[in-house]
Parts: C-alpha cells; sequence; structure tokens
C-alpha cells in the first residue's frame, strides 16, 4: 500500500428491471444489499416508447426488456422501501423521460424526501434512438424542446440530477467507429447545449450549472487501447468545447463526466463463457486510467447473447466489478499511462479526426439537420456493414466465432433453457388487468389530496388538456407533466396529449444509401449467391426476388435488419424495408401489397412468441400461407423449436454470423416453398 489515500471506487450498478414493479423492486433490494452502490433501471418498450400495456403495440412485449411502469402506482411499488434521497438512480429512458422524471420526483416528494437532494440520471439522448435504438416518438424539434425544458427544470429545482446522458453507447452497438461515437455524441451535446442557451430560461450566469450536469454514457470495446484512448480523447474534446463555445472557465464543470456499459455487442452465442474475459478486459479500458476513469459502471452478463441474464447472472458481473476494486491496487496510484508516447499519438489522432467530422457536421446545421437528412444513419450502416465483412471474411477475428471454434462441451449451457431467465407469460395479462382497474379506481375529482400536505390536484382529463395547452405554447413543459404525474394520469395519455400537438416520427432507416461492403467479384461467396438469387428469379419468372425485412412490435434495435436488407440488395434481391415498430397486420399487407417472395422478421425483445404466430395466422388467412417466413433475433433453442412448429421456415441467431450465407438460405426457402429443384452452390 503507497502513502497515498485510496481513491474512492466508481459506482457499481446492475442495468435490471423486469416482468412488474414488485419483482423489480424485490431485485433492486436484493442488489443492493450485495453491495451495488446505485441502481439502474431498465424499463420495457411499452413503457420506453409511450404506450401503455393495453395498446396494440405493446403485444408481446409487456416486461420482457424491462419494467413496465404506467402510472404513479407503479413507480411508487418500485421504489417501495428504498430511500430515494439516498439512492443514486440511473434511469435508461428518452423520449418519455420528461414523464418518468415527474413520476420519480412525486414518488420522492411522498416519501418525504427534499428533492433538491435527488441524485441521479435520465438517459434522455434522441438523437441516438433515431440513429441505433429506436425508442424515438416524437420530431427532433420537439424532442429537442422536452430535453430542453428538463435540464432548465432540473437546474433550478434538482441540481443534483443529471437531465442528460449523451449516450454514444448505442451509437458503437450500431456500428460507430471511435472517431463517429465521439463526433456524434458530442454533436449531440453541441445541439442540446446551444438550444438550452437559445431558450433563454438559464441565466447566462448559470449557464456553467448547465454544463455541469451534461453526463455521457459511452461503450468500451474489446481494443483495449483504443477505447481508453477514445475517453482521454472525449475528456480532452468536452473540456475545449466547454471552455472555447461556451465560455466556461471553471475546470471543474467542464470536466468530462461519463458512465459506462461494456460492449454487448461483442459477447457472443457460441463458445459464451469467453464473454467473461472480454467483458473484464473492456471494463480495464475505462477503470485503469486515473484521468479517465468513469464514474460508474455496469457490465452486461455472460449469457445475455443467450437471452434474459438471472440474477445469479448479474451478481457475477457486479463481483467483477467489486474483485477489481476492493481486491486489487489499482485505486492506489496515479494515473499509470501519464506520459506514454504511445497512448498521446493515438489519443491527439482521435481528436482531430473527431473535430474534423464534428465540424462536418457543424456545417450541415447540426445533429438534428444531419439526423433529419439520414446522414448520420447512413454513415452507421455503413460503418456497420464493414465491420460485419471483416468478420465475415476473417480479417477481424473473434474467439470460438470464426477461429478456434472447436470447444468442449459448456457445463454453462447444458440445460441451455435454464441458463438464461424467462418472463412469465402471464406478465402481460396481470399487467393489463392492472391499468384497467388503475383507470376505473383513480380518483375524478378536483379536490382531491395527496400524501401530506393537501394538495389540490385537477382532474386526469383537465391535467391531460393543460398538458396539450402547454404543449402547444412555449412554456416549460415540466409542471404540466408533473400535474399529470400527481393527477393519475398514465404512460399512454401523456404520449398520446404530446402525439397530438407534436405529430410522430419515423426515422431514415440508411438501408437505400448504404454503399456495397463485400464485394461480388467472381468466385466470391456473394456472386454465388446472386447466381441462386438470379436464377430463382428466373425460375419463378420474376423480375427480381422480392423480401421483406419487418420490425413486429416496440423492439428498436434494428441493426441487424438493416444489414440482412444491405447484403440480400446487394445479392439481387428487390428489399422492402420500412423501418420499425410495426403491427403483424402491417406487416402481412406490405408483403401481399408487394407480391414478397419471402418475409424475414427480426425481433430482438424477446416478443417472438407472441408476434410471429400473428404473422403466421395473417398470412394463412390471405391464402398466401406459400410464403415462408424466417426469424432473426435472440432466441432460446426452446422458442426456436417452437416457431418451427408453428410453421416458421428458418430461425437464426447471433451464432449465424455469416449474413451472405443467411442470404444463401433464404434463398433455399424460397425454392423449397415453391418446389423449386435445390441449387448447389461450390464451397
Amino acid at each position: 500500500m503507497t502513502e497515498r489515500q485510496k481513491d474512492r471506487p466508481w459506482l457499481m450498478r446492475t442495468y435490471a428491471g423486469h416482468s412488474t414493479a414488485e419483482a423489480s423492486n424485490e431485485l433492486y433490494r436484493r442488489n443492493l444489499a450485495k453491495g451495488q452502490t446505485g441502481l439502474s433501471v431498465a424499463f420495457d418498450l411499452p413503457t420506453q416508447t409511450g404506450y401503455d400495456p393495453d395498446h396494440i403495440l405493446a403485444r408481446g412485449e409487456v416486461g420482457r426488456v424491462g419494467v413496465p411502469v404506467s402510472h404513479l402506482g407503479d413507480m411508487r411499488r418500485l421504489f417501495q422501501d428504498i430511500p430515494l434521497e439516498q439512492m443514486n438512480t440511473s434511469m435508461t429512458i428518452n423520449a418519455t423521460a420528461m414523464w418518468l422524471l415527474a413520476l420519480y420526483q412525486v414518488v420522492a416528494e411522498e416519501q418525504g424526501a427534499d428533492i433538491t437532494q435527488l441524485q441521479g440520471t435520465t438517459q434522455n439522448d434522441i438523437v441516438k434512438e433515431y440513429l441505433s435504438r429506436g425508442t424515438h416518438v416524437f420530431p427532433p424539434v420537439p424532442s429537442l424542446r422536452l430535453t430542453t425544458d428538463m435540464i432548465a427544470y432540473t437546474v433550478r429545482h434538482m441540481p443534483k440530477w443529471n437531465p442528460i446522458n449523451i449516450c454514444s453507447y448505442h451509437l458503437q452497438e450500431a456500428g460507430a467507429t471511435p472517431v463517429q461515437e465521439i463526433a456524434y455524441a458530442m454533436s449531440t451535446a453541441i445541439a442540446v447545449l446551444d438550444a438550452v442557451r437559445d431558450s433563454g430560461q438559464v441565466p447566462a450566469e448559470k449557464f456553467g450549472d448547465v454544463v455541469a450536469r451534461i453526463s455521457f454514457f459511452v461503450n468500451a470495446g474489446v481494443r483495449f487501447i483504443e477505447e481508453m484512448c477514445k475517453m482521454r480523447a472525449f475528456g480532452r474534446i468536452w473540456d475545449q468545447i466547454t471552455r472555447e463555445r461556451y465560455g466556461i472557465e471553471n475546470a471543474k464543470q467542464r470536466r468530462f463526466r461519463y458512465g459506462v456499459q461494456v460492449n454487448s455487442l461483442g459477447l457472443t452465442e457460441a463458445q459464451p463463457e469467453n464473454n467473461v474475459q472480454r467483458i473484464v478486459l473492456e471494463m480495464l479500458a475505462v477503470t485503469l486510467s486515473k484521468d479517465a476513469r468513469a464514474r460508474a459502471v455496469q457490465l452486461p452478463a455472460w449469457n445475455e447473447a443467450l437471452g434474459l441474464p438471472r440474477p445469479w447472472d448479474q451478481q457475477w458481473s457486479l463481483r467483477i466489478q467489486q474483485v477489481l476494486a476492493h481486491e486489487s491496487d489499482l485505486l492506489e496510484y496515479e494515473d499509470i499511462f501519464a506520459g506514454s508516447h504511445v497512448i498521446e499519438k493515438k489519443v491527439d489522432e482521435l481528436v482531430a479526426d473527431s473535430f474534423a467530422e464534428i465540424e462536418r457536421i457543424q456545417e450541415m446545421g447540426g445533429a438534428m439537420a444531419a439526423v433529419e437528412s439520414g446522414y448520420l444513419k447512413s454513415q452507421l450502416v455503413s460503418s456497420h456493414a464493414e465491420r460485419r465483412a471483416r468478420i465475415e471474411g476473417g480479417e477481424e477475428k473473434i474467439v470460438g466465432v470464426n477461429i478456434h471454434e472447436s470447444t468442449e462441451p459448456n457445463p454453462l449451457t447444458a440445460d441451455l433453457d435454464a441458463a438464461i431467465m424467462t418472463v412469465d407469460h402471464q406478465v402481460e395479462s396481470r399487467v393489463v388487468r392492472a391499468i384497467d382497474e388503475w383507470r376505473t379506481t383513480r380518483q375524478e375529482s378536483s379536490d382531491r389530496q395527496g400524501m401530506g400536505d393537501p394538495y389540490h390536484y385537477p382532474t386526469t382529463q383537465q391535467a391531460v388538456e393543460r398538458l396539450k395547452e402547454a404543449a402547444a405554447g412555449t412554456e416549460n413543459l415540466m409542471e404540466a407533466t408533473l400535474e399529470c404525474a400527481r393527477a393519475g394520469v398514465t404512460t399512454g395519455e401523456w404520449s398520446q396529449a404530446l402525439r397530438e400537438v407534436f405529430g410522430e416520427f419515423r426515422a431514415p432507416t440508411g438501408v437505400s444509401s448504404a454503399p456495397v461492403a463485400v464485394t461480388a467479384e467472381e468466385g466470391t461467396p456473394l456472386a454465388e449467391v446472386r447466381r441462386k438469387v438470379t436464377r430463382t428469379a428466373e425460375d419463378l419468372g420474376s423480375g427480381k426476388l422480392r423480401l421483406l425485412v419487418g420490425k413486429p412490435g416496440l423492439d428498436g434495435h434494428s441493426n441487424g435488419a438493416e444489414q440482412i436488407a444491405v447484403r440480400a440488395r446487394d445479392a439481387g434481391f428487390e428489399v422492402v424495408y420500412q423501418g420499425i415498430r410495426l403491427t403483424p397486420e402491417q406487416i402481412v399487407s406490405a408483403a401481399l401489397a408487394e407480391d414478397v417472395h419471402c418475409v424475414g422478421l427480426s425481433i430482438l425483445s424477446g416478443s417472438h412468441a407472441a408476434l410471429v404466430p400473428d404473422v403466421l395466422d395473417r398470412l394463412r388467412e390471405a391464402g398466401a400461407a406459400d410464403i415462408p417466413v424466417i426469424v432473426g433475433g435472440i432466441i432460446p433453442n426452446g422458442d426456436a423449436e417452437d416457431l418451427k412448429r408453428a410453421g416458421v421456415a428458418a430461425v437464426f441467431t447471433p451464432k449465424d454470423f455469416g449474413i451472405t450465407e443467411i442470404i444463401g438460405r433464404i434463398v433455399d426457402e424460397i425454392r423449397q416453398a415453391n418446389k423449386l429443384d435445390p441449387l448447389e452452390v461450390p464451397a
């Protein structure tokens, strides 16, 4: 032990939430008892996209990838017996961030908390939703207004709260290079800070407080040196932007404050035990360097490529952090990379290249304009396609996937269905019944009183009308949102009110403008698949084979669907891809209207058991049962077998990393469905 005082460890979190508010509350209290030092709340997709659990688009999604929170009662149950004034809570919520923060504040008030002491973070970064996660609701301009209003409100009333977490994590998941990750996140931060400054809601002398509450949420991949240098580059660029563009003189306010979840994109279904060492290496990239150390860390579990982690799997990830923080001597030293010419050279390169891309985006009109034009999305789709091509070509090596594939039997996955947690199928019906009960029992009385000192609440309808009136004007929307929370308004009612004023937004897919990432030169696998596509189209007497790529339900993770669409296009298919958030009815209608030869469904949220059979049934009812349906996503083995018995032609999971091979399989399924002889492709 050195004489230097040991640094305090970073906040240790586990991203968690599932099934119901009650079940998630029990999980949070268990995790806190195990030594977790902060909460990280995962909300389900209906909550994230502003739908109540009984909405048509919520079917199959309720409680799957997070906890459903539909109203104040759910939020009370979620944090029951957890003193919020003593907690640091991160909420991964974006389009509906203002609503969830309002519910959180009201519950804290009911607990008797001083809201000025509340600590935590709302993610609230809508730009990356348009680019990667797909839980956006409103168009860019009103979305930016919601973010601006939240920031202005928290600076005045919740000074310890981080009202936005500029999020580059999902950009890397969507294919971003380190330069793109830095540049797009910083461009988002510039757009947000400019909007807050220009709104006039924060006096110039208080703008340093705004900058000081901006936090970031980043990704750390397996390329350890590059990722660690990326974090140092992030800090240097943020310091320069806040000093030069916004005139912030206080170095403490200019500090780059970030939390991290390490990369989930690189976790493999094949030999999943290798994910443990990947997670450890990725964590080191954001903890070893004192001058660029994360403020908070949450780690995925080893089995996330297989399905939903169990509490024990999440405990394992928490213990990885605790061993590093408490058993190693990491926190006893100053920055161990200071003065390294190798590190400095790499950081300098990242800074220069990132500033060049930031300038390019500013010349387009900033991040929002670059979203609306489709520039950012097409760049990410292209980068992701290039990465996939490197993996398929063996240039980028992944142990257990395209190198060292032989393996001993894995005792961790001997019973694969027991190696992940499953959500009870009855949860959704119980939650739907509960919200119906909430609507019928909430008091519609203007003299209703709250807990503690009396509050005179408006009725639910009055609160909703007040919200719409505020949205149509220019006032800060947080107070009207708080009124809705106290009045018992639901998540869907709050969002629908704003949809009526702001409208909705369908983000560019980036597929049509993505360049070719894999060549079809003579002798290549893609050239052989192109021959199969052309021959099959001729055999069927159609000009081109037509493939519909569909995203049913609320799963917005479209990376895989986009890569299938791009490769199918390059293989000679005519591709029908309408983006995310479609009902089975819309997918079948498009399949019939476009006279497609195959329907490909992509689902990563776990809703496949409900939505895929619906698509199959609707095709049968329409007399189109001969159109083969294939499915891709994170689908457990047992579910895959159920889908095949229901009529699905083929199921692809993360272990099927060869996209060109998948496209070839799709052609085979089309031929089989149309009773054509198989075509042999040279190995």
